[in-house]
């Protein structure tokens, strides 16, 4: 076996592999996906297992009650399938965000996270009746050895907990889990959940259904009724998660293959690298030396972010994103970017009206962080890029059974990233990080991560795609967010001096964010080098373990 790192937040070197690759941010995650994979199982059973034992040992991240989305590419058939199982509204119902009004009492209340019908094991119950081949207690054996035993706790995992931990602190179920002596588990501590563990032995035992109309849906819809949110069982499994054809486009003759509409990646890459060729943004440098190169990117993103908020589930909707993505169109968005630029050199501008130097005083980045991501080949063939994420699990700030809960952030709004609405029985829409980048039909790399895939995901693909960089070094490159309103750019503090003085004579205003900001994300990743060898990494900003046999 050949491992990088063993989960430490910091640099990592990229792994080999001659017959299989995980990639993952927790070692013992890793671990369990090799084992399935060297035990006879294929990639999606390794994914499974990994999920599973991922939402016990890293609950700042993700939940059995969540979202999971993947593209599976299958050897003996050669496609590639989209699978989506996010949190879904109940149609027909008001929004419900419950809101502590003192002594367990709550009420609906707007702009706080709304409550959804987990998607975690509908769409892991959707996996195993596709792909699996081992047995479903099997994969779960190490889910319910940690929930038993418990993990240990690391210095990342208690940091992130450390942040968020208020969100729970609001109701019984959530004190209960989180600080069960009235404190954090500290860093070191073996944190087991006696509530989870017997979750686990049962879903062992009776499989996902257990989730969906078993006793964890029963205590769930009991939970939520209490709350005033007036579910029913059969919601449960009301909206199923969705098969489809993944989106795919070709960017200098790769085939790029992602998430489809309601999900925006696909379409919101496809815009970012299109400008970015239109603009022939490798000539002027990476956006980490030149003023002009980070200056487009960051407009290319805000415009996609613009533009994709007309995307919405095309079984309700119109699909708006085959427009959106024409030639004709992306050139016109690059030509408005170029032509728009000042030609006079507004540095004073900049020291009139937010002072000198031209860098924002605060680096702080507050962004979400809870999400993790999987990236699996086994000796087969077979392609497993999926996500599991807190986003989109159940009711805010409420434990059942043993499993945190978060909600949902979808919003009503042409900039919110996450939307979601009230009727039609449509999926929500967000920005998932799934991708796959095809060679003659076969997959040659796949890449994912958490934290703000909407801007990430296209950067590493520029760096891989049109700088030419390699995965690990692509992902270990500085990023940034989108162009802001008040014309400043946030980027991690790896810059080139010149980069400062060069926006500011452009009327912009740099932001450093922490140099290696965990909010950024960290890249699990797979490829197959041309002389046919496996290869998998992940990222610095976080912990994780690539490894391969």
């Amino acid at each position: 076996m050949v491992i990088s790192g063993r989960g430490r937040v910091g640099p990592k070197s990229p792994i080999t592999g001659s017959h299989a690759v995980a990639s993952s941010q927790h070692a013992v995650v890793t671990d369990t996906m090799l084992d399935t994979m060297r035990d006879g199982g294929n990639a999606v059973d390794a994914a499974i297992a990994g999920c599973m034992v991922q939402a016990v040992v890293q609950q700042d991240m993700t939940n059995h009650a969540g979202t999971v989305t993947a593209l599976v590419h299958e050897a003996g058939s050669g496609r590639t399938f989209e699978l989506n199982s996010g949190g879904t509204i109940v149609p027909g119902l008001p929004r419900f965000a419950p809101v502590p009004m003192g002594k367990g009492l709550y009420a609906p209340a707007p702009g706080v996270p709304m409550a959804v019908i987990p998607g975690f094991m509908p769409g892991i119950k959707a996996l195993y009746e596709r792909f699996a081949t081992k047995p479903w207690a099997q994969l779960c054996e190490s889910a319910v050895d940690r929930a038993e035993q418990g993990h240990e706790v690391t210095s990342f995992e208690h940091l992130v907990m450390a942040q968020t931990v208020e969100f729970f602190l609001y109701t019984e179920s959530g004190r209960r889990h989180f600080t069960p002596d009235g404190h954090l588990p500290q860093v070191g501590d073996r944190w087991a959940s006696a509530e989870l563990a017997a979750t686990m032995r049962k879903v062992a035992a009776e499989g996902p259904d257990h989730f969906i109309t078993g006793e964890w849906a029963e205590q769930f819809v009991a939970r939520a009724n209490a709350l005033g949110w007036a579910i029913k069982p059969e919601h449960m499994s009301e909206i199923p998660p969705r098969w489809s054809d993944p989106y795919t486009w070709t960017h200098k003759g790769h085939t790029i293959v992602q998430q489809s509409p309601p999900e925006r990646q696909g379409v919101f890459c496809q815009i970012v690298l299109g400008m970015l060729a239109e603009l022939d943004v490798t000539s002027l440098g990476h956006w980490s030396e030149s003023a002009e190169s980070l200056y487009y990117l960051a407009h290319a993103l805000r415009r996609a972010g613009l533009e994709t908020g007309l995307l919405n589930d095309p079984t309700v909707f119109g699909d708006a994103g085959a427009a959106m993505t024409t030639p004709e169109m992306i050139a016109g968005f690059a030509r408005i970017l170029r032509d728009a630029r000042s030609h006079t050199d507004l540095t004073q501008h900049i020291a009139l009206t937010r002072g000198l130097p031209a860098v924002a005083a605060s680096g702080a980045s507050k962004q979400p962080a809870g999400s993790c991501e999987l990236s699996i080949v086994d000796q087969h063939g077979n392609w497993v890029q999926m996500m599991n994420t807190l986003q989109g699990s159940g009711i805010p700030g409420e434990v059942v059974g043993g499993v945190p809960m978060v909600g949902s952030h979808a919003m009503n709004g042409l900039t919110s990233g996450i939307e979601g609405w009230h009727v039609g029985g449509g999926r929500v829409r967000s920005i998932l990080s799934n991708t796959m980048v095809l060679r003659d039909g076969a997959p040659r790399l796949a890449l994912g991560s958490p934290g703000n895939v909407h801007c990430t995901v296209p950067q590493v693909l520029s760096n891989i795609l049109d700088f030419g960089m390699d995965p690990y070094d692509a992902d270990d490159a500085p990023r940034c967010l989108p162009y802001s309103d008040d014309h400043t750019i946030s980027i991690e503090s790896r810059v080139s001096p010149e980069v400062p003085d060069g926006l500011a004579r452009m009327g912009v205003l740099l932001n450093p964010l922490p140099a290696y900001d965990y909010h950024m994300g960290t890249y699990q990743m797979s490829w197959r080098s041309d002389d046919g060898v496996l290869h998998g990494c992940t990222g610095p900003r976080r912990e994780g373990v690539a490894a391969g046999f």
